[in-house]
């Protein structure tokens, strides 16, 4: 997926990953795929936006409830993906968990 994402009306949730990384790949690259094609199936998901520069990654995926972020949090796949990456991919990140109470969309 590329470019903004058409959400539904509000309300809906937001979760932000922002991360900097550790060097080399180290498979980094098919797993985020892999990671983005499976929450895609995923009950409730709305869609994902992501970009990354040098230092800094920024992934924002949309949901329909607090309940389906957290049924893809404890995805198998996705655990296995949190575990590398707290071993091997980020030197630090952050998560936040937010509710989209409105919204706006400009095309120009």
């Amino acid at each position: 997926m590329t470019g903004i994402v058409k959400t539904p009306e509000p309300p809906y949730y937001a979760v932000i990953f922002a991360s900097e990384r550790t060097e080399g790949e180290k498979g980094y690259g098919i797993m985020a795929d892999k990671m983005v094609e499976l929450a895609s199936a995923q009950k409730g998901f709305l869609g994902i936006e992501s970009a990354r520069d040098k230092d800094l990654g920024i992934t924002i995926s949309y949901w329909d409830s607090l309940e389906s972020i957290k049924i893809w949090k404890e995805h198998s796949a996705h655990r296995a993906a949190q575990h590398k990456g707290k071993t091997e991919w980020y030197q630090k990140f952050s998560l936040r968990v937010c509710k989209v109470e409105r919204h706006s969309f400009f095309e120009m």
